[in-house]
This record gives structure tokens, sequence and C-alpha cells, in this order.
């Protein structure tokens, strides 16, 4: 009979998603949260979106900034250990097997199967030396061009994430009718941006969308009562 291929469905995009993630939350959040402060203090939009365009190219410089710096930390600490794992090796290969064996033993591998493992990683430096900075390190090799990416993308999402609340500004004169509308339209795209988060990263996409919104309307509504407070 013929045999149904079998076709792996992983999601292979976790750094972009991540990415994603955190510049579309904080564009989404901090501009809306600014934006609902600012409304309970002063009473012209023209104001208001002044100070969150400035907010958002700020928010998106530090924000992409923060990203590059974080991916460029790991491209730089990747060959510093494995560097250090390559002396490892050559100056105490017995420590370095038994790691080997204590790995696949907490797999539930038999000290029989790890020797046979341990012989043939002895006979290819290079893949022990791989393997120890997988497996007992955790570390993957990094991109070359991770960094950029990664502040251009969360850079982006920012941006994007925080034009949404200030549309509403834009739109309309009546700055109590502009924070509806902005309230309203920033809780449908937290809860849409939620979902969407939820069905890549494999949570619920209602839990997803529900804590997302609730996220980023209490942070609006801490502002907005701050600023009412104060004024």
């Amino acid at each position: 009979m013929p045999m149904t291929p079998h076709v792996e469905k992983h999601f292979n995009a976790s750094d972009a998603v991540r990415d994603i993630v955190i510049g579309m939350s904080d564009g989404l959040t901090v501009p809306f949260a600014l934006a609902a402060g600012l409304t309970g203090a002063i009473s012209q939009t023209h104001l208001i979106v002044t100070a969150g365009f400035a907010e958002i190219a700020a928010g998106s410089i530090a924000m992409g900034l923060g990203g590059y710096l974080a991916a460029r930390s790991d491209a730089e600490h990747y060959p510093h250990e494995q560097a250090r794992e390559e002396q490892e090796i050559l100056a105490i290969p017995e420590a370095e097997a038994q790691e080997v064996r204590d790995i696949f033993q907490s797999y539930g591998l038999s000290s029989e199967e790890c020797g046979a493992v341990v012989a043939s990683l002895r006979q290819r430096p290079k893949d022990w030396v791989c393997f120890m900075m997988r497996f007992e390190l955790g570390l993957e090799r990094p991109k070359p061009s991770r960094a950029w990416k990664s502040a251009l993308t969360i850079a982006g999402a920012y941006i994007v994430g925080g034009f949404i609340p200030l549309s509403a500004y834009l739109l309309l004169s009546n700055i109590n009718a502009a924070l509806r509308l902005s309230v309203f339209v920033t809780l449908m795209a937290l809860a849409i941006f939620g979902g969407i988060k939820g069905r890549f990263t494999g949570v619920p996409i209602l839990r997803s969308a529900l804590q997302t919104s609730i996220i980023g309307g209490l942070a609006a509504a801490a502002a907005f009562g701050i600023a009412r407070w104060i004024s």
C-alpha cells in the first residue's frame, strides 16, 4: 500500500516572531498609554500627536538598538565559549567525556550506549565541540546578519504598533472622542495581535488575546489616571 509521507510541521522562525512580539507589544502599549495619559492632562489633539510621534521615534530607536546590542552580545559570546570548550577537550578530555555521558544518561541511555557515543565523538573533535555547545551550554551558532535583522524588525514593529493608537487623534479633533476611538482600535489591535502571537507560539489563541489586551489596557488606564490626578 502507498505510504503517506510524514511532513514535520514545526515553526522555525522563533527569532523573528520574538522580535515582532517585543516591538509590537511595546509599540501598541507605550504610545497608547502616553496618549491616554496626555488626554487626562491637556485638551489639544495636535499636542498629543506631536508627543506621540516623538515617542514613537525615540522608542523605535531605543528598542531597535537594544535588539541589536543583545544580538551582538550573543554573537560575541558564542566564539568565546567555543574556544573554551575546544581547550577543555584538549586539556581535560576525561572530564568532558563524563559530561557527555551525564547528558545522555539524563535521557535514559545506559552506560554501554553512552560509551559508544563518547568513543565516536572522541574521533571527531569538531563535532564534539558542537555537541557540547548545544547540549551542555544550550547555545546555537548565531547568524551573522542576526543583529541588524533584529534591530530593524523590532524598530519596524514598534513603529507600526505605535501608529495605531495615534491614528484616532489624527482623524478626530475632539479629544474625548479621539480617546474613545483610540481605546477601541488599540484594544482590538492588541487582541488581534495577541491571537496571532498565540497561533505562532502554541498558546491558546483566546488566552493570548485576552492577556495582551488586559496588559495594554491596564497600562493606558494607569497613565490616564495618574495624569488626570496630577492635573
